[in-house]
């Protein structure tokens, strides 16, 4: 392999990964939009709710990056609570992470798959991003509900979500 070789590979122009994700929502039978190009949004129902996902390729970045919305509003007096919750919440996950987006307190799951280089999205990846996203909304669903309605403290309210049942009745 010549130098010239590598500069071709690096110029490869990638395909878009959202026409793999629409692969991926038609076998699923998940009802979408494609606005344009770029941007792909669709529902997915959950344990608790239905989430909003939007997924967004940038191709100048080459990430594509997924946001999924909580069905949540977060009042202003609720909102320190809920930053340190999301802080708390932060720290048991591997992948993606919570934010809140200030001025209309929404709470977002958001995660970026970077795909530099070239590198292609397989269905495989598109269903475990997507599955990602509704897992931590549904994990900790129940610790959000539990601060804003039950007005518990961010560590009670964490406590509450993890506690895991274990046996049978």
């Amino acid at each position: 392999m010549t130098i010239s070789d590598i500069s071709d590979i690096s110029e490869t122009v990638l395909d878009n990964p959202l026409d793999t994700l629409e692969q991926v929502a038609l076998n699923q039978d998940w009802s979408f939009d494609r606005p344009g190009e770029s941007e792909m949004d669709f529902v997915i129902g959950g344990l608790w709710s239905d989430y909003a996902l939007s997924l967004n390729w940038r191709d100048d970045l080459e990430v594509l990056h997924l946001a999924a919305e909580v069905d949540v509003r977060v009042s202003p007096a609720k909102r320190s609570g809920i930053v340190d919750l999301i802080a708390l919440i932060n720290e048991q996950l591997f992948v993606g992470h919570f934010d809140l987006w200030s001025e209309e307190g929404v709470l977002l799951y958001r995660h970026g798959l970077m795909l530099q280089g070239g590198a292609q999205t397989t269905r495989h990846q598109c269903e475990e991003l997507v599955s990602a996203a509704v897992s931590a909304c549904d994990r900790f669903y129940p610790a959000f509900q539990y601060h804003i309605w039950g007005g518990r403290p961010a560590n009670e309210a964490l406590a509450a979500a993890l506690f895991e049942t274990q046996g049978h009745a």
